[in-house]
C-alpha cells in the first residue's frame, strides 16, 4: 500500500519525517516504495526548520498563515489553526499534486497531535478538503493524544483534543489513535523520548505497507495483505500494534531432531507470543472485543511460517475479537524473528475518547459561567467609572 503522508503542526511534522525515513529504509532494504510523497504543514517556521528527512523546498515544507501569525504559530488556539488551514488548503493541495508518484497513491494519511493549535485545527480541515477533491481515495487520520501531565496542567489541551478527534471522526475514513503515554520512557531525556515515541508510532506500519508492494516472488506471501484488505478494514476509531518473538537456534531444543514435537509446538507458540506482544503494544488501550473489524499480518523466515502457526493466530484473534470481521495474511520476510502486526478497527467504544468528551463539556460549562461573571464585573466597573473624572483630554 502506498500512502501520501501529510504531517500537520510540530508533532505531525515529526512523525511524517519518520514516515519519510521508513520509505528510505523500504527502498534500501527491499527495493520498494511505500509512500508517494511526504509533506509537512505548519504555521511555525522554526518547527518546519527542525525536520530532518522531509525535503527542504517550499513544496514539501509548507508554511501556511504567515500573514496572520508571522511564522510563529497560533498559540494553541486550534480554531485559528482550522481557519488558516481552510484559507490555505489550495496551497497544500497544489503542493501534494507535485509528487511524481501522486497517481500511485492508494490513500492519504494526515497526522497531528490533538492537543496543539496548528495540527489540531488543520488536520480535520485538510481531511475535509482533500476528500472533496479526491473522492475515490480514502483519507485516514493519525492523531496523537496528549501526555497525562499535559491533561492535568492545561485545560486547553483537553478542549483541543476533544474538538480535534470529534471533527476528524466526522470527516475521516478512519482515525488511528495513539496514546503518547504508552510509549514514554522515564529514563530518557525529553528529546530522546520524543524521537523514540515517533519511531514507535511509525514502526508498526512497515511490514503492513511493504507486504502488498513486494516485487520479489520469494517474498510474496501465500495470502497477501494488500491495499484492498487494509482499506476494507479501516473504519472509524482504529488502533495498531506490533509484536516480535525471537527465534533461537532450533527453538532451544538442539538435542531433539528438527521434526521433534517440541520444536513444532514452539514454532506455533512463537506466532502467538508475537500476537500477544502486538496486542499489549496497541497504540491505545482498548478492549479488542469492541472491534468490528480486525487485520493481522505475520512476517518472518519463510520456513518458519507454517499452517499451524497461521491457524493458531487465527484462533487467538477470533477469541479476543469475537465480533470482528477478520482479515489476515503472511509476509515471508525476516531472519531471526516472527513479527505480527495487528489492526483493530471500527471500535464501538473507546473509553479514553469518551473521557475527553465528558471533560470538555464540563470545561465549556465552566468557561461560560466564568465569562458571564467577567461580563458582570466589567459592567460594574464601567458603571463606577462613569462617576469618576478623567484626566485625559
Amino acid at each position: 500500500m502506498k500512502l501520501l503522508v501529510i504531517g500537520c503542526g510540530q508533532c505531525g511534522g515529526r512523525i511524517a519525517d519518520e514516515f519519510f525515513r521508513l520509505n528510505v529504509r523500504a527502498r534500501a532494504q527491499r527495493g520498494i516504495e511505500i509512500t508517494t510523497g511526504v509533506f509537512a504543514v505548519n504555521t511555525d517556521i522554526a518547527d518546519l526548520s527542525g525536520l530532518t528527512h522531509i525535503k527542504r523546498d517550499y513544496q514539501h515544507r509548507i508554511l501556511i498563515g504567515n500573514q496572520k501569525t508571522g511564522g510563529h504559530g497560533v498559540g494553541k488556539i486550534n480554531e485559528l489553526g482550522a481557519e488558516i488551514a481552510r484559507e490555505d488548503s489550495d496551497k497544500v493541495i497544489d503542493a501534494i499534486r507535485t509528487a511524481p508518484q501522486f497517481a500511485e497513491t492508494d490513500a492519504f494519511l494526515i497526522i497531528s497531535s490533538a492537543a496543539g493549535g496548528t495540527g489540531s485545527g488543520a488536520l480535520p480541515t485538510l481531511t475535509q478538503h482533500i476528500k472533496e477533491r479526491y473522492v475515490v481515495k480514502p483519507v485516514y487520520n493519525l492523531i496523537v493524544l496528549p501526555f497525562k501531565h499535559e491533561e492535568m496542567t492545561e485545560e486547553r489541551t483537553i478542549y483541543n483534543t476533544a474538538t480535534c478527534i470529534k471533527s476528524a471522526y466526522l470527516v475521516g475514513d478512519a482515525v488511528f489513535l495513539v496514546d503518547n503515554q504508552r510509549y514514554l520512557s522515564k529514563d530518557l531525556s525529553m528529546k530522546n523520548n520524543m524521537a523514540k515515541i515517533n519511531r514507535s508510532v511509525v514502526e508498526p506500519f512497515y511490514d503492513l505497507l511493504c507486504a502488498g508492494e513486494e516485487k520479489k516472488p520469494d517474498y510474496i506471501g501465500t495470502k497477501i495483505v494488500d491495499a484492498g484488505d487494509i482499506i476494507q478494514t479501516l473504519v472509524g476509531w482504529t488502533v495498531i500494534g506490533h509484536g516480535t518473538s525471537s527465534l533461537p537456534h532450533r527453538f532451544n531444543f538442539p538435542f531433539f531432531g528438527k521434526h521433534d514435537f517440541r520444536n513444532k509446538v514452539s514454532e506455533t507458540d512463537k506466532g502467538v507470543q508475537a500476537m500477544q506482544g502486538a496486542i499489549s503494544e496497541l497504540s491505545l488501550k482498548c478492549s479488542p472485543t469492541d472491534a468490528k473489524r480486525a487485520l493481522y499480518l505475520v512476517s518472518g523466515p519463510p520456513n518458519q511460517i507454517n499452517m499451524d502457526m497461521v491457524r493458531g493466530l487465527g484462533s487467538f484473534t477470533k477469541t479476543i475479537a469475537s465480533e470482528a470481521i477478520i482479515r489476515s495474511g503472511d509476509y515471508p520476510r525476516g531472519n531471526n524473528s516472527i513479527n505480527v502486526t495487528v489492526i483493530l478497527s471500527e471500535l464501538a467504544n473507546v473509553t479514553k475518547v469518551m473521557e475527553y468528551f465528558s471533560k470538555t463539556i464540563r470545561y465549556i460549562d465552566a468557561a461560560k459561567k466564568k465569562w458571564v461573571g467577567a461580563e458582570y464585573e466589567q459592567r460594574a466597573i464601567e458603571d463606577i467609572f462613569k462617576d469618576i473624572p478623567s484626566l485625559l483630554s
